[in-house]
């Protein structure tokens, strides 16, 4: 960041990281059953090297945080930094601001991936739970890949016809998705998971997988930042300053995939949270993908922190499937962008 872009975005940053830690207090809290405050940050930090607290507090509230609560939390952050973070590379790099994982398609081959790996291979001790991101992430690049192929025209892609061919791509992996969950027999609950999105059962051992896809992802856009920009400004002057545009495209759609099909893997089919914060983020803060970027991170995390905090606490006896609580905030947006832009056209 240059020396006006650095105390710009020094603000935002900080309060959006202040927002965020008091939210995951807030929501570790937050449960069947309820913990008191200090109680909460006492457990917590007692966890933490060369700090260390009388124990006030029983086995069983220090399982619920540590053991139950805290996986989910971190969970829930890092996935929704990774789906905010994919939006971001999505729409800047295709100029699009209706451009997102789910959208495009991408999101569903990503389960078409991971219930693959479930039904086929999971038998075999190499592909484990931390190769189903490999597995999501290749179902993601094929359709990614059959949406740009259906999308091109003269060697362009144009708006709406990148958004048809996605819903159309949708279509076709959301009838293959049914054939699988059709013969999947005992494993039918677990590819019904894909489909639904959920961060049930968390544990640190997820966290842990989606960790380093997540920082590499992250601060190779973080460095592509420059050149997001300039594309933004066009692909003819982004040429003349010596970019070599289809290559940065290839190479910045697949690290943006790599974080969407990476979070799918492990939580299934989370909708929109690609599209609502970019595009809520870059009103706030503009286009520079210098601060849109953690701004956007920063932002995806809180909002599903709260997402799944809702999916788990507004309903007493069971547990509301997170992509349904996105999908009520984001289908609605999506068709004011859809109509603002057909508007414009």
């Amino acid at each position: 960041m240059n020396s006006r872009t650095f105390p710009k975005s020094i603000p935002w940053i900080l309060g959006l990281s202040l927002l965020l830690l008091l939210s995951v207090v807030i929501c570790v809290m937050t449960g069947s059953v309820s913990l008191p405050f200090h109680l909460t940050w006492k457990i917590i930090l007692n966890h933490l090297p060369f700090l260390s607290f009388d124990h006030s507090w029983s086995s069983a509230q220090e399982s619920i945080v540590w053991n139950l609560r805290l996986p989910r939390v971190f969970l829930a952050l890092i996935v929704g930094a990774m789906l905010a973070t994919s939006g971001v590379a999505f729409q800047g790099i295709l100029r699009n601001p209706l451009a997102d994982p789910y959208i495009l398609g991408v999101s569903s081959g990503a389960a078409i991936g991971a219930a693959s790996a479930i039904l086929f291979f999971r038998s075999f001790s190499f592909f484990g739970q931390s190769a189903l991101p490999l597995f999501a992430f290749a179902g993601g690049l094929i359709s990614l890949a059959f949406v740009f192929s259906l999308s091109r025209q003269h060697g362009q892609f144009e708006r709406e016809t990148l958004i048809l061919a996605g819903v159309v791509v949708q279509a076709l992996l959301s009838a293959f998705l049914s054939l699988l969950i059709a013969v999947s027999g005992e494993q039918m609950q677990q590819i019904i998971f894909w489909m639904m999105g959920s961060l049930a059962n968390s544990s640190w051992q997820n966290v842990l997988i989606l960790l380093p896809y997540f920082l590499l992802g992250l601060a190779y856009l973080l460095l592509q930042s420059r050149e997001l920009n300039v594309i933004a400004l066009g692909e003819r002057a982004a040429t003349h300053l010596g970019i070599n545009v289809e290559r940065k495209k290839i190479a910045i759609l697949i690290v943006g995939s790599l974080l969407a099909t990476a979070a799918v893997s492990m939580v299934g089919i989370i909708a929109f949270v690609g599209l609502i914060i970019p595009h809520l983020m870059r009103l706030l803060v503009g286009p520079d993908h210098r601060i849109l970027l953690p701004v956007s991170t920063l932002a995806g995390a809180i909002f599903l922190l709260w997402s799944d905090t809702m999916a788990r606490t507004l309903l007493q006896s069971q547990e509301i499937p997170i992509g349904a609580i996105t999908a009520f905030v984001g289908a609605p947006f999506f068709a004011y962008l859809l109509k603002s832009g057909l508007r414009r056209g």
